[in-house]
């Protein structure tokens, strides 16, 4: 979901629709109204009796009222990715809405449990929260919640990496299972709240999301990016998809078949699925894909999506668009009255037509920041935690002695972009406080910053315009610096406590903490190596111009700081004077103490977020100064790492005896690191991702989509990782018993071999030792997290089935379990494999490929350079680009290539490899167009038996499919 641009316009744009919360009338005698009978009769009742015009407009995310029928305004898309956040930013009255909530985890913190059981009592807790903000006021606080998030984590630079989940398909789609039911309730036909599944799919890139196109092979894309929404999907744990802003093989995610298709096909439930914010005009606009509106929406309902999330509130430009596409036969009644039916289905799950209100209606607003969501944040931010290293009895702490907190996250809490606001914040110096003495040091650094053209610093006298007219370095013109990663810095006035950031011109300090959709408070302090540094400005969008070309700060002759250079030559230089260097002052107080905890990370709003990719994988550079100082001058000290996604802390792994991992876990965060810490809660959170120890173990382009052929993730890379997969420590330690295989289930006894109660998440890992194609050197197939006093023992069990070991074969077009050797692989972690043993199942064997038949050129084996494109507008696909390889061919000496292509250009066809003798070419003319196709044959030399054919395609051709007969 991307922020709604100018939101001040939202209260106006709210009055154009009705937003009265109850019906103007509701007559009990309608059929629809009757919750005895069935859903589909219900929906066919309410449909029919619904004008045109009233059938358009509930296509839009702001569902009017229809008065005459007794219907409510019904809004789609409140935030609850965890905890419920933001729904708009302004009521219809233009007053700011106060969003505060229960502040869980991060989603990645959360997967970080594995424990499906505790993510269905948080998904719980959000939906009911999530109800008694509907009952303050159902017109901002819809009940279709836009969560969970599951695209996979394959790539930790990903600016949103905390929303997801994990790397593992499976993984992801248990925790989504878990906190889709929570959200949705139990009831067996009403929902509590009905959630939808974000980005369908294969959506891992912020830089210019909405123009560049996912190239992900028929493989990756049924294995790996389709696989995490249909496991929720199928386990009835949501209600519809959102879909991507990316483009997938060419074609807009907007207008994807599959969201008509295979997506449906995936839930017994009728589905609500929702365009992105805005998405629909990308159509027509960054991506240019249709000419008109009308094209555009009328391709979107055909898609197989049900609402528009544009223009706001104001549903009368999409309305427009559809009836254009309706009167020029884009679009049929029919087609729009299975939308409406889709976006009218969840709301008579919701009990919303019930003559009660449904099951769920009577939830309070009470329940909101209720105690009990309070105790179980702390719970579940407790449980995300992961052990990441813990040498000598570094950890747990002993109770009583004095601690020395440091570091830039030591006493705030932030939250993030759907994030809900906190009631209240415990940070970690509170949690730590409460435990015994401690002192606390942030680390950063106070400078001040003197324009070395007049002599004056910079000063935030005036908040309003901060300017370069101080004669002395005096309180207002001093500012903490905090070094965020990626060369990004903040600059915190310590007069004022507020940041420095643009607001769009002047200079201010204005705000507490970094924040909103452009981030202005973002610096680079650039050293030009004469003693001087400029200012770079960074609280731009990537992606978008919005500042122009001058991103380096000059001062005017008044002093007052703005934006007027687009190289550092051009901008002010200043002379950057540390008045107190918060390394050296923490590693001091770090010295006196029994033991440092030093908490570092990152700030959500800073580096990587929506819209903004991160660059590296490294710690701001004063941040890691931090880590060796204090550990320089106390033996005794543990790194708290907080952070929405892994960080490449190499040295603190080698030299730093405690290492604990927390995402940014919400209001309890520094209760849950102190019941951490000093051993109350024995950690058990496990990583969900790889955790690299540089960005060379990475694709240089963070938009590879293709995990296989670039050896991704857990599953394919072949780098040491300084974390792997499923890594987690305990206080205690677990004896694993040898496996048993039988009648589908592998099983084995675990044992709490120490002195402590703690849990362990056992991890089920498979191998498929021969194949026809390149396989996973590990796949997750199963996870279990049990709990064990000190001493105890319990038998874990799991279901193991040839169809779990199913692959997709491309050469067929479906799934396949090859006969094989499996290797059972049974730990800790992904690297920490404790038993062993195989598995032999007698499936198939794919046979040698048959190109005498029509064959897809998407459904390639190998390839070099090729692009996957758009077969048409409405479905299939097609490839461009370099050469693809079509591995095992039973050649049977065909004579005659023909190809299904357009552009122009021509295909070689060469066996042995993409330089192997040469079969013969056929040459495609112009066909008119890249979706005009032509069929073209050309001879071919004769060869026979098992080969590796190769087809080389020129630049400026499409080819769909071939044979060779």
């Amino acid at each position: 979901m991307r922020k709604r641009r100018g939101l001040a316009l939202l209260a106006a744009a709210l009055l154009t629709v009705p937003l009265a919360a109850a019906p103007a009338r509701a007559d009990e005698s309608f059929p629809f109204r009757d919750p005895n009978l069935p859903l589909q009769a219900r929906i066919d009742d309410l449909v029919g009796r619904l004008t045109i015009d009233e059938k358009l407009s509930l296509l839009h995310q702001y569902q009017p009222a229809i008065p005459r029928l007794g219907i409510a305004v019904f809004k789609s898309g409140t935030e609850a990715l965890h905890g419920v956040a933001w729904s708009n930013d302004y009521d219809a009255g233009g007053a700011k809405i106060d969003a505060t909530a229960t502040v869980f985890p991060q989603a990645v913190g959360l997967a970080s449990t594995w424990d499906p059981a505790l993510i269905g009592r948080v998904g719980s807790a959000v939906g009911d929260e999530a109800r008694g903000l509907h009952a303050q006021d159902p017109t901002v606080w819809g009940l279709n919640l836009w969560a969970p998030v599951v695209n996979l984590l394959r790539d930790p630079r990903w600016g949103r990496n905390e929303e997801g989940y994990s790397e593992d398909p499976l993984l992801s789609g248990a925790i989504a299972t878990a906190y889709g039911r929570g959200l949705q309730g139990d009831d067996p036909d009403r929902l509590k709240t009905a959630p939808t599944l974000k980005h369908y799919a294969a959506y891992n890139n912020e830089t210019l999301r909405d123009r560049t196109s996912s190239n992900v092979p028929q493989r990756v894309l049924n294995e790996y990016d389709r696989k995490t929404f249909e496991i929720p999907l199928r386990n009835d744990a949501a209600t519809g998809v959102m879909a991507s802003y990316n483009l997938i093989n060419g074609r807009p995610a907007t207008v994807d078949p599959d969201l008509a298709g295979l997506v449906r096909g995936w839930s017994d439930q009728r589905l609500f699925n929702v365009t992105d914010a805005w998405a629909p005009t990308n159509l027509t606009g960054s991506q240019g894909y249709f000419a008109t509106q009308a094209e555009a929406n009328a391709a979107v309902v055909k898609a197989g999506l049900d609402s528009f999330t544009v223009n706001d509130a104001n549903g009368a430009p999409t309305v427009e668009a559809l009836r254009q596409a309706l009167d020029h036969g884009l679009l049929t009644e029919a087609q729009v009255d299975t939308a409406v039916g889709n976006a009218l289905s969840i709301r008579f799950r919701l009990g919303e037509f019930d003559p009660d209100g449904g099951p769920y209606a009577g939830i309070p607003a009470s329940v909101v920041d209720s105690p009990a969501h309070r105790r179980l944040a702390r719970e579940a931010a407790a449980e995300a935690m992961v052990l990441l290293k813990n040498s000598g009895g570094a950890l747990p702490l002993k109770a009583g002695g004095s601690v020395a907190v440091a570091g830039p996250l030591g006493d705030t809490i932030y939250t993030d972009w759907y994030g809900g606001q906190l009631p209240y914040r415990v940070t970690a110096l509170d949690g730590l406080s409460a435990r015994g003495p401690a002192s606390y040091s942030a680390g950063a650094d106070r400078i001040a910053l003197k324009d070395v053209t007049t002599g004056r610093y910079v000063t935030a006298a005036d908040p309003d315009a901060v300017a370069a007219t101080a004669t002395t370095a005096e309180s207002a013109a001093q500012f903490d610096s905090v070094d965020w990663g990626d060369g990004v810095s903040t600059l915190r006035n310590a007069a004022n406590g507020k940041y420095l950031g643009y607001n769009w011109g002047p200079f201010v300090t204005h705000e507490t903490a970094p924040t909103g959709w452009f981030v202005q408070q973002q610096f680079k302090v650039e050293d030009q190596g004469d003693g001087t540094v400029v200012l770079h400005y960074a609280g731009y969008e990537t992606q978008e111009s919005w500042f122009g070309s001058n991103i380096y700060v000059t001062v005017g002759a008044d002093g007052k700081l703005g934006l007027g250079a687009s190289t550092a030559a051009g901008a002010a230089r200043f002379a950057k004077e540390v008045l107190a260097d918060g390394v050296t002052a923490a590693a001091a107080a770090a010295r006196k103490a029994d033991t440092a905890v030093v908490v570092v990370g990152t700030n959500p709003f800073v580096a990587g977020r929506e819209a903004h990719d991160r660059t590296g994988l490294s710690l701001g550079a004063r941040q890691e100064a931090l880590i060796e100082a204090v550990r320089a001058a106390n033996p005794h000290t543990v790194v708290v790492l907080q952070s929405s996604y892994p960080e490449a802390i190499n040295w603190a792994q080698q030299h730093v005896p405690g290492i604990v991992w927390t995402t940014h876990a919400g209001a309890e965060t520094g209760n849950a690191l102190a019941d951490v810490l000093y051993g109350d809660v024995n950690p058990s959170g496990k990583l969900t991702q790889t955790w690299y120890r540089s960005t060379a173990d990475l694709p240089a382009d963070l938009n590879q989509y293709d995990i296989i052929k670039t050896k991704q993730t857990y599953q394919y890379s072949s780098a040491k990782p300084l974390y792997p997969f499923g890594h987690g420590l305990s206080y205690t330690d677990f004896r694993y018993g040898s496996l048993r295989v039988a009648d589908g289930r592998v099983s084995l006894t675990v044992t709490n071999t120490g002195r402590r109660a703690g849990d362990e998440v056992v991890q089920l890992y498979t191998h498929q030792r021969t194949s026809r194609d390149a396989v996973a050197t590990e796949q997750l197939e199963g996870f279990q997290k049990v709990h064990l006093a000190a001493g105890q023992s319990k038998v874990v069990t799991f279901s193991l089935t040839p169809r779990d070991l199913a692959r997709w074969d491309v050469t067929r077009q479906r799934w396949v379990t090859e006969t094989s050797v499996y290797d059972l692989l049974v730990g800790s972690s992904s690297a920490d494999l404790r038993q062993r043993a195989s598995l032999p199942v007698r499936g198939e064997t794919i046979p040698a490929r048959d190109l005498s038949k029509t064959t897809r050129a998407e459904t390639f084996d190998d390839y070099s350079g090729a692009r996957l494109l758009d077969e048409s507008k409405a479905s299939g696909t097609v490839v461009a680009g370099d050469w693809i390889a079509f591995e095992d061919a039973a050649l049977r000496g065909g004579r005659t290539l023909t190809v299904r292509a357009s552009g122009a250009g021509s295909v070689q066809v060469r066996v042995g490899s993409p330089t192997g003798r040469l079969l013969g070419t056929a040459t495609v003319g112009d066909t008119g167009g890249i979706y005009s196709y032509a069929d073209v044959t050309a001879p071919l030399s004769a060869v026979s038996g098992r080969q590796d054919v190769y087809l080389v395609l020129s630049s400026g051709l499409r080819l769909a499919s071939f044979s060779i007969r």
